[in-house]
This record gives C-alpha cells, structure tokens and sequence, in this order.
C-alpha cells in the first residue's frame, strides 16, 4: 500500500473526515486531529504522516482550488493527486448549501440578512460597527505560492468555483451587509452622518440590475458606487462579473468600485479595483448567446 495512489473509496473516508473536522473547527469546538488521523489509519491502512499529509493536500485544494477555508492545522501542501480533486468536488456537489461561517464579523452579517429590510428602515446598520479592513490588490508575487495558481485556476473553471459563489445567495447578502456596515461606519467616523444615513443597499432595497450593489458617498459628498463580490476563498479565487456591471463600470468608472471581500469565514478582508477593470483582470466569456442559422 505504501506508494500506492488512494482509491476513490479511500479519498471519500478522507474528505468527509476532512469537513467533519472543518466543521467542528469553525462552530468553534476543539478539533481532536491525532484521534482522527488515528481512526483513518484504522480505515484505509495508511500510515500517520500519509494520512497527514492528504490532509494538507485537501486543504490546498479547498483553498486555492474551490475558494472554501481550510483548517489551521493542515497548511496547503502541492503534488497530489487529481483524483483528490474529484473528490472534494463530489462531497461539494452533494452539499450545495454547505456555507462555512466562522468568524464573529461574518456571523453578525450572516445572522442580519433576514432582518435587513427593517435595519435599513430604521437606519441601524453600522453605527456600531468597526470598519472592513481594507488593503491594496494583490500583485505579482516575489515567491512562488503553494500551490501553482495556473493550475489551481484550472481547477477553479472545470468546477466553474465562481458560479457557485454567485449562486450561494446568503453568503453574497452577508458579504454586502457587511460593506454597507463598512460605509456607514467610516462616513460616520468622518463626521458626515447626514451621508451615512443616505448610504443604500440598492441591490435589496431597488433589486438586481443596476450594475452596483450600494450607492454610498465619499466624505467630500462624491457619489460611490460599490459592487461587491464575495469568498471564502483566498484573494484570488475567481469570481463572476455581469456584462452589466462591466458597462456601468465604463460608464461612471469615476464613481464605481469593485470591492472584493475574501477569507470570509475566517477573517474577511477586501481590496479595491477601479476601472478600467482590464487593467486588473483577466475577463473570459463564460456563456453565449445561441440561435438556429
């Protein structure tokens, strides 16, 4: 068995042991890894340090490749195997609500959702909240990452990582809350309440389609357009964009702003890019428009 590559049987013992652990993990209860690693050595005959190390190559998959959070105690490891992959993605597909929420900030987002149509009529969101941390965009890396991004971006498109993000309607509604929270706060801090109390959720007050999310204010009074997208994954999990919002952001690139909001259950942090987007992204037509000749 030593040197042997995992069977899918093995792979599946491993990935769900993996998310039992995860999700232990991020409901805030201690994690027993030895006992686990025990019991699959038990299972599949493997020995300590391969059972250990499939799991830090489950969380280089999860991370980088499906944009989810990884546990602590298993930093990402490179070289595995594809079928570990396939894996992953099957325990995923089996559970689309599965929706990791872990640190404090997100949970008060999540948890507020529900109520934000009567927060927002009541003007309560954001005076007690601490602005987002918000940080330069990633560039060019001076070492090498953990795991080679132009695979791990392979990846990322055959599960298609970005639609699932788009689809996970609460975790994109958390993340917005949270940018609306972020707004309201800073403007309030700089003295400008008569514009905090402006700042609107347009995506839930008006609905989809204008190509932003909140319609807030720079301190000076400057209309600020925001478009937020939101992961759990690491800051360059790819993310969908409408042809829309690309067109609003031309058109008013002076006001409108993408805010990108990643590690979302673990620690949310965001950056901002401004347009011209292309001159941050790489855009790669998803879908087309089909009719008969």
């Amino acid at each position: 068995m030593p040197g042997e590559a995992w069977s899918d049987r093995e792979i599946d013992l491993i990935v769900g042991d993996y998310f039992a652990m995860l999700a232990d993990d991020l409901a805030g209860q201690e994690v027993n890894m030895a006992e686990h690693n025990r019991a699959l050595q038990r299972l599949t005959g493997r020995s300590k340090g391969s059972v250990e190390f499939k799991h830090q190559n489950i969380s280089a998959v999860l991370y980088y490749g499906f944009g989810q959070p990884w546990l602590p105690g298993y930093k990402p490891a490179r070289n595995f195997q594809l079928a570990l992959v396939d894996g992953v993605w099957r325990w995923l597909r089996d559970r689309p609500d599965w929706m990791p929420v872990a640190s404090s900030t997100a949970r008060h987002a999540l948890a507020a959702v529900g109520e934000a149509g009567r927060d927002i009529g009541h003007n309560r969101i954001g005076p007690d909240r601490a602005p987002l941390w918000i940080g330069p965009p990633p560039g060019r890396r001076n070492e090498p990452p953990p795991v080679d991004p132009e695979f791990m971006a392979e990846i990322a498109r055959k599960y298609d990582v970005a639609e699932r993000d788009a689809r996970n309607r609460a975790l994109g509604k958390a993340g917005e809350r949270l940018v609306v929270e972020h707004e309201r706060a800073t403007l309030l801090q700089a003295g400008k309440e008569h514009l905090a109390a402006k700042v609107r959720w347009t995506a839930e007050q008006d609905g989809d389609g204008y190509g932003y999310d909140i319609a807030s204010f720079e301190p000076d009074g400057r209309s600020r357009l925001i478009e937020v997208k939101t992961t759990n994954g690491w800051e360059r999990t790819p993310f969908h964009i409408s042809r829309n919002e690309i067109a609003v952001a031309g058109q008013r690139r002076d006001e409108w702003h993408l805010l990108r909001l990643w590690n979302f259950a673990r620690d949310p942090q965001a950056f901002a890019l401004h347009p011209p987007l292309e001159d941050h992204l790489y855009l790669t037509p998803t879908s087309f428009l089909a009719g008969l000749q």
